[in-house]
């Protein structure tokens, strides 16, 4: 097979991005008949059919959608390698691509990554926020270096390293009527409505298996996607939720909530660090994966929220 070209993979993940080649002519500044025959061309480069063509546009045939899954992370990789090199020509001497979960953006990273940064401030840092499971995939995918995510979601391929320990708690509004309680169960709160992450969070999940193992289920009255949304939601008194107890600590000042803490063992999470291989890793990124994995010793109690006895 001959080489591909990176401005005909551009144009076609504009194709497949727009479904029409008249709308990804125009937003590469192209004519729609160079458009055509680009696409036509790589057809017969690669002996197979990409578009099925339609009266109101095209969509991809499974040799498409094969070719627009590596095209994307092919342009991807470009980007990074772009964007790495032009920092070294303005004095920045590396960078380092992390994905993590929402509960280690909010409770850890700030401390964990402005300590890095002090150490090694000509680093960049490229963060991006995701679920576990998506954290995972970009991992796997090598769309980022390191991935910080929830211990219990299954890894399997991965090198991983604890991180941090975080404990669930359940978020009552003041005035609720398990707001009295210094500890409970889980099943103890499933006769109420609860406000919670989007589906497919790990959280979400966590709450769901156990449930699951209790024959009962979660009433979710309402789903946000983030932690904010769930204790302003709280806050008015639509549910109940639980969500780790560093998180919430940022908001009680602000809203009317009380935390309680759970008696059951998977309130007490682990987040991990997940690599591919930390041979093929930039040097930079051991050096943070070194830094990350050392912060446990450095972790304090959760202000107000003691870890109760555990249940049987």
């Amino acid at each position: 097979m001959k080489r591909l070209d990176f401005v005909t993979l551009k144009l076609f993940v504009a194709i497949a991005d727009s479904r029409s080649l008249t709308r990804a002519a125009e937003r590469e500044h192209l004519a729609l008949a160079a458009v055509s025959k680009r696409i036509s061309d790589l057809e017969t480069q690669l002996s197979t059919t990409l578009l099925y063509r339609r009266p109101r546009g095209v969509e991809l045939t499974p040799a498409g959608h094969a070719l627009l899954h590596h095209a994307r992370h092919m342009l991807d990789s470009l980007d990074h390698l772009n964007a790495d090199l032009s920092e070294y020509s303005v004095g920045i001497r590396g960078h380092v691509r992390l994905h993590a979960n929402t509960s280690a953006v909010i409770e850890f990273l700030p401390d964990d990554l402005s300590d890095f940064s002090r150490r090694y401030p000509q680093i960049r840092i490229d963060m991006q926020e995701r679920l576990s499971h998506e954290i995972i995939d970009a991992v796997r995918d090598g769309l980022t270096d390191i991935g910080i995510f929830s211990g219990h979601v299954p890894a399997e391929g991965l090198s991983i390293y604890p991180y941090r320990r975080d404990r669930l708690v359940l978020v009552t509004a003041r005035n609720h009527p398990l707001a009295e309680r210094e500890s409970l169960a889980f099943a103890e709160t499933l006769d109420y409505d609860f406000i919670g992450l989007e589906q497919d969070s790990s959280l979400h999940a966590l709450l769901h298996q156990d449930s699951q193992r209790l024959a009962r289920p979660v009433r979710m009255r309402i789903q946000v996607r983030s932690f904010e949304g769930i204790c302003r939601m709280i806050d008015r008194g639509m549910g109940i939720g639980i969500l780790p107890a560093r998180a919430v600590a940022a908001y009680r000042e602000s809203l009317s909530l009380t935390t309680t803490a759970l008696t059951d063992e998977w309130a007490e999470r682990e987040l991990v660090i997940g690599i591919r291989d930390l041979e093929t890793l930039p040097l930079i990124a051991r050096e943070m994966i070194e830094h990350l994995a050392n912060a446990s010793a450095r972790d304090i109690e959760t202000p107000d929220i003691e870890a109760p006895p555990q249940g049987p």
